[in-house]
């Protein structure tokens, strides 16, 4: 075993497959900060829309509320075509409620009113879920990297002292089980997005 673990050829490739491995677990972890960055700007994008987007709807329901006061002061008056204008300016959704069981204020109403900001922050939500999901997998792509970086310094180390040397050998398991450890990681506990 001790002459297995002190070749030369054996912690060469040591050091190659932990080099490489760290290479590669370093890209992934930097694409996974990237995706993390892209998805929470557009969390933050589509909830900046979406409050917009419900300030513009309580703007129109406003509207809607003088609107259907004109036309009920006006209806059934000697100013009929007043009232008319007023109803024929109410929105799509003040209309549909107008014409529903439910009555004209029902939730019927304020959901459609609403319906665009719902959108964006249900957007908004997910993308954040997703951003978070990113964050939780470059963190452990990033202990994945520290595992592996830890065995490589291992191995070399191991590969700098003599042959006859038991501090060699330790350090040439110590990069093994560093190179274990990192693949039972990286296979087990970085989650996949997606």
């Amino acid at each position: 075993m001790k002459k297995f673990l002190g070749n030369e050829i054996f912690l060469g490739a040591m050091i190659a497959i932990l080099s490489v491995f760290t290479a590669g677990v370093s890209y992934l972890g930097a694409i996974s900060d990237s995706k993390q960055n892209e998805f929470e700007i557009q969390g933050m994008k589509d909830l900046n829309d979406g409050n917009a987007e419900y300030l513009r709807a309580n703007q129109d329901i406003t509207q809607d509320y003088n609107y259907f006061d004109n036309w009920y002061i006006n209806d059934g008056t000697d100013r009929q075509d007043i009232a008319d204008y007023y109803q024929e300016n109410f929105s799509e959704a003040l209309i549909a409620a107008f014409e529903s069981e439910e009555g004209v204020w029902s939730d019927e109403y304020y959901d459609a009113m609403y319906t665009d900001a719902y959108v964006y922050w249900d957007s908004s939500d997910a993308n954040f879920e997703t951003a978070s999901q990113y964050d939780e997998r470059g963190d452990q792509l990033q202990l994945v990297m520290l595992i592996m970086a830890l065995g490589l310094a291992f191995t070399a180390w191991a590969s700098l002292l003599g042959a006859e040397s038991n501090m060699r050998t330790l350090f040439a398991l110590f990069g093994i089980i560093a190179l274990v450890v990192g693949l039972v990681v990286y296979f087990l506990l970085v989650p996949v997005v997606g």
